[in-house]
């Protein structure tokens, strides 16, 4: 499975960290930036890795991180196929992906720490979908998803 990370200033410091940390539970990561902690805007961020893993949602999850995490969930919402996360514990960590297949998770550089951050990255990535009893909800979300999508057409 490929990774691919990315973060705005906010959370530049943290997705360092977590570039090898990841790496070393043995992804392929890509890291789509930023490069410094240089302000720029969470939403272009956000859309790279929502984009990456709309295109191909078998193999690859997303981790975004800026300053809150929240702002970048709601930008790669936006994505259709996406189900991104914002979590700050374990536990919603594992019942985002249990319960919601959830594939891009976004987290707050400003208010979780590195050794808090490097858990629940290992407990998101290692937690499969819970399946049967879970995919008729994630269905409903999908039928949501395209009503409004034909709408748009």
């Amino acid at each position: 499975m490929r990774v691919v990370i990315a973060s705005d200033h906010g959370g530049f410091e943290l997705k360092k960290e977590l570039v090898k940390y990841v790496q070393e539970l043995g992804y392929d990561v890509a890291d789509y930036g930023t490069h410094s902690a240089d302000p720029v805007d969470y939403p272009d961020f956000a859309f790279l890795v929502a984009s990456a893993v709309a295109a191909d949602p078998q193999n690859v999850r997303g981790i975004m991180i800026d300053g809150a995490g929240m702002g970048s969930a709601m930008t790669a919402n936006k994505v259709p196929g996406v189900r991104a996360a914002a979590c700050y514990d374990t536990f919603a960590a594992k019942n985002s992906r249990e319960h919601n297949d959830a594939n891009v998770l976004t987290l707050g550089g400003r208010i979780t720490g590195s050794g808090l951050a490097k858990e629940i990255v290992r407990v998101w990535l290692s937690t499969s979908f819970g399946g049967v009893r879970h995919a008729r909800r994630i269905e409903k979300m999908l039928q949501i998803e395209r009503r409004f999508l034909k709408e748009q057409v």
